[in-house]
């Protein structure tokens, strides 16, 4: 069992697992913080569009926050979780973790609220389907909450 520095487990569904490279770095060598924001922009749309069963774009980013640094050689783990559901976008808390190379010690390094909009073939905003079994949703909100 792994140990972690942070009480509380991931919340959410593992969505994307990637070990952080050398390219990854900023000019200090530490990894860059846009690229796990761009990792976890990439899973929360993952999410999104298998919730939206379509495509769906980023239209805003709240609260990100950097806890703690990623180095090369890590695995960062980023889970979501859909927290709010309206008529036709969706809000999904994304958390990152990373586990240090050769250890089973994992810890949360960055955490926020990405928003989607789902899409139609014109690109102008469409409604969301109903949740489907299994989808463990809230229950869509009005529009004007979000």
């Amino acid at each position: 069992m792994s140990h972690t520095k942070h009480s509380s487990p991931p919340l959410g569904v593992p969505t994307i697992r990637v070990v952080a490279m050398p390219t990854d770095t900023n000019p200090a060598g530490d990894v860059f913080g846009g690229w796990i924001m761009s990792q976890m922009d990439l899973a929360a749309g993952t999410t999104a569009a298998f919730r939206a069963n379509g495509r769906c774009v980023t239209v805003a980013i709240n609260s990100l926050v950097f806890l703690e640094p990623v180095v090369v050689g890590d695995e960062v783990s980023i889970y979501t979780n859909i927290v709010r559901s309206g008529r036709t976008s969706l809000t999904i808390h994304v958390e990152t973790w990373r586990r240090a190379r050769h250890t089973h010690i994992t810890s949360k390094v960055t955490e926020g609220e990405f928003i989607f909009v789902a899409l139609d073939e014109e690109r102008r905003p469409r409604e969301l389907p109903p949740p489907q079994p299994g989808d463990s949703l809230p229950a869509p909100v009005s529009e004007k909450t979000l």
